[in-house]
């Protein structure tokens, strides 16, 4: 675990799972807020979000009080189902029939598996597993246990939950068509009805028993899948969207059978049974097509990725499958090529379009030594690279695990619809209820009924359910295709709140790679001796300073050498012996603390300060020798980026453990006003907390790494990185492209997904409270009501698309 998580988890010292669960059968928000309410009464249970839109369920829980099937036991005992996901191995080492048999039995024993077949002619084995149960490694040990070796083929297949969604599409759509087809009949007799009704002759008519017979396939194949959804919550103790479907299309078509079967001339509502049942489907239908292009960011990612890579094996290059590069290989990449996998160039030189990851469309040069990463697009030139993370490791792996888990999570804003959504279904029912009393005895039976259908079809939670997820599913898509990792709703939400915004200096506003630019001497050490004896000193140290005096010293082609004792003093600087000679390299306070006197060079020191540099004191055996200076270069885009944000009304801050006299001469460059100078790291947090304790909402802005406390005592944690596993973890928010301008592209993407959040749940409490009270006023025939319902999730997904639009500040 990251140092982030670590100080965010500090009061649970419980040793958490996480899981995510694909659910299946969820209709409304009622049946997510149900099962989230449901797992979250299991014991060892510590939080559960069921979202509606990505139909997940991620769980955090303690193994040793809960277990996964537990978990899912009680999702399926309240009446929904758990996906399972579907892997492909090559089985290596099989003979005949009877080896297929005994691995397929060996698979098909470990708990979690639902399914295994393995085929000889193929040498290819199938497994479908609920994820959380088991994983691939498990079923890998299986058969090797079983005295065989699996290779897994692409991994998990990530197009089965694809499949699966288009299949159920492909249901619902000929479900729709029957129930279009059949409806033809009843709107011709209506519009007959209406004809006649007005002078003109009626055309057509159909005998009840043909009505009957047209109406019942609607009701129980097209709806058919909602009277299984409102038993199963019925039973569980809950009710839904199916349980207002059902409920009102059943009273149109039982009263009408009852009429057909009695024999009776009193009115028949087949139609609006068949015609409202169809709408609700063709509703869900577009809801689906629409909820898909939600997703559309983690589609675009996975599509991002190569399919084959030039590996060099015995001397040979050949084309192998992604799935099948191992760590360690050497992978040839031609001009124009994607990077298959993660890793570090060993021969060569080119230039990288790492604008997947970075949303930066200027290629990146790449020498000897450098990183790439998987499926950036190699732009000119040739290399070979060794791999060094492969399959779910790759930075792009990462990326699409964030974003996945990021779409199933929940803002703070959703509480007050989840809450309705828990007693809306009740509310209507005894709403219904009562409009029937009292139209019944008011106005007589026949309108009762109709206004009681209009009642219950007319209302709906599911456009409550998916106002705030879908948003949240599109937000933090856009911002993953910027080079914007969002690692949760909650700080999507919080961005926009920000008052004040805290920027570490060093990598953040500056580029973080120092250059030495003046050598100061005053013993009888010379310049080129003093750097010497400084870049061997910091041979040991990962200070940005001391690798800048270290890089210094290898261009000019000095022979470092090797020193004993390295003693890093964290916010002072370093100690060291070299050639049984004690040298001290740091600010005043080290020399100070070693009583070296410096005052013969404090002078030229604050010079060089008020230049913007950072000026180091070297000492040798107790005698100060020289000065070493070291400037930052401040990014070309901090400037701008620093006034925009004070354009939006936010108080900028750096905070730096440099010298004020360096800290102020680099925020006057990049206009800051306010700096927090000689703040050693571990402080740098407590500054932070005093900044809450006025009631600032407060961002802070680093590297993920050295500034993990106070990224974490943040309302929202900023890292500057470059795509690093380490990065993408450490914080809240992360940005690939080392811009500061990615933080006004925050507030913005977060300003217009709540916007978007809030319009979607003003449209979805207006539509209910407003045409409740008209369907119970016997205003609204329930045909109309059917579509109005389907129209309404539509309407809200469909707003959210807009935010597909949404275009970065830069």
């Amino acid at each position: 675990m990251t140092e982030i998580a670590k100080l965010k988890n500090q009061p649970h010292n419980v040793a958490m799972e996480n899981v995510l669960l694909n659910i299946t059968g969820m209709t409304c928000a009622a049946c997510a807020n149900r099962i989230e309410k449901n797992i979250n009464k299991i014991p060892g249970v510590q939080k559960a979000s069921v979202n509606l839109a990505t139909e997940k369920a991620s769980v955090s829980y303690e193994p040793s009080e809960v277990s996964i099937d537990d978990i899912i036991s009680r999702v399926k005992k309240i009446g929904y189902g758990v996906q399972e996901e579907k892997v492909k191995f090559n089985i290596l080492g099989m003979t005949c029939a009877a080896c297929a048999t005994r691995i397929e039995k060996g698979l098909s024993k470990i708990e979690g598996v639902t399914q295994a077949a393995v085929n000889l002619a193929t040498e290819k084995a199938t497994v479908e597993y609920i994820p959380g149960k088991t994983n691939v490694d498990q079923l890998i040990t299986a058969v090797k246990k079983a005295g065989y070796d699996a290779k897994v083929i692409g991994e998990v297949d990530e197009d089965y939950e694809k499949s699966i969604r288009e299949a159920s599409y492909k249901k619902q759509k000929i479900k729709f068509m029957v129930g279009a087809f059949l409806s033809l009949f009843f709107l011709a007799q209506m519009i007959s009805d209406f004809t006649m009704e007005y002078g003109s002759g009626g055309f057509f008519h159909m005998n009840p028993w043909i009505q009957f017979l047209l109406a019942t396939p609607v009701q129980f194949y097209v709806g058919g899948h909602y009277y299984r959804d409102a038993f199963n919550a019925v039973r569980g103790g809950s009710s839904n969207m199916a349980v207002l479907v059902v409920l009102g299309t059943s009273a149109a078509y039982f009263y009408s059978l009852i009429v057909t079967i009695m024999g009776t001339s009193q009115f028949l509502y087949f139609e609006a049974a068949v015609i409202v049942m169809t709408l609700i489907v063709l509703g869900k239908l577009l809801e689906t097509r629409a909820k898909g292009q939600t997703s559309e960011a983690i589609k675009k990612l996975m599509g991002l990725q190569a399919k084959t890579a030039c590996v060099i094996r015995d001397n040979e290059e050949i084309d192998i499958p992604i799935e099948d590069v191992q760590l360690g290989d050497v992978i040839f990449v031609r001009a124009g090529e994607k990077v298959p996998v993660d890793g570090e160039i060993i021969e060569g030189t080119t230039t990288i379009d790492e604008s997947m990851l970075t949303g930066e469309s200027m290629p990146v040069s790449k020498k000897y030594g450098d990183t790439v990463i998987g499926a950036t697009v190699n732009k000119h030139g040739s290399f070979k690279f060794r791999a060094t993370k492969v399959g779910k490791d790759t930075a792009l792996s990462q990326i699409i695990k964030l974003v996945e888990e990021a779409q199933g999570s929940k803002a703070p804003i959703q509480q007050l619809a989840d809450k309705i959504s828990g007693v809306f279904v009740p509310i209507v029912i005894l709403i219904a209820i009562a409009t029937f009393i009292i139209t019944y005895f008011l106005v007589g039976f026949t309108p009762a009924l109709v206004s009681t259908i209009a009642v219950l079809v007319i209302a709906c939670p599911c456009a409550l359910g998916l106002a705030t997820p879908t948003a949240v599913m599109v937000g933090t898509g856009k911002g993953a295709e910027n080079g914007l990792l969002i690692k949760g709703a909650e700080h999507l939400q919080n961005s926009q709140r920000l008052t004040t915004i805290v920027l570490d200096k060093t990598g953040t506003i500056t580029k973080g790679e120092p250059d030495v630019t003046d050598i100061v001497t005053y013993g009888i050490y010379s310049e080129e001796e003093i750097l010497q004896l400084a870049a061997s000193a910091e041979k040991g140290s990962e200070h940005p300073l001391g690798e800048a005096i270290v890089n210094r010293a290898k261009e000019k082609g000095y022979q470092l050498i090797d020193g004993t004792n390295f003693n890093a003093i964290p916010g002072h600087g370093i100690q060291v012996e070299i050639k049984e000679k004690n040298i001290l390299i740091g600010n005043k306070k080290l020399m100070a603390k070693n009583k070296i006197n410096i005052e013969n060079a404090l002078g030229r020191m604050e010079n060089l300060e008020g230049e913007g540099k950072t000026a180091m004191l070297i000492a040798i055996e107790g005698r100060l020798e020289a000065i070493i200076a070291v400037a930052d270069t401040v990014k070309e885009s901090s400037a701008e980026a620093i006034k925009r944000m004070k354009e939006l009304g936010i108080e900028v801050i750096m905070i730096t453990g440099d010298n004020r006299l360096t800290a102020e001469a680099i925020a006057r460059q990049v206009g800051v006003d306010r700096v927090l100078a000689e703040v050693l790291p571990e402080d740098k947090s407590a500054e932070v907390e005093k900044l809450k304790q006025e009631g600032k909402i407060v961002a802070m802005v680093g590297d993920g790494i050295n500034d993990a406390p106070a990224l974490a005592a943040a309302d929202v944690g900023i890292a500057i990185g470059t795509g690093t596993d380490v990065a993408i973890e450490a914080a809240d928010i992360t940005l690939m492209r080392g811009d500061l301008l990615g933080i006004v592209d925050i507030i913005s993407l977060s300003k217009t997904t709540m916007r978007k959040i809030r319009q979607n749940l003003f449209w979805a409490f207006a539509y209910n409270i407003v045409l409740i009270p008209v369907a119970a006023m016997g205003l609204l025939n329930p045909i109309l009501a059917g579509g109005a319902m389907a129209f309404s999730s539509v309407s809200v997904v469909g707003n959210t698309l807009f935010l597909r639009n949404w275009k970065t500040q830069r």
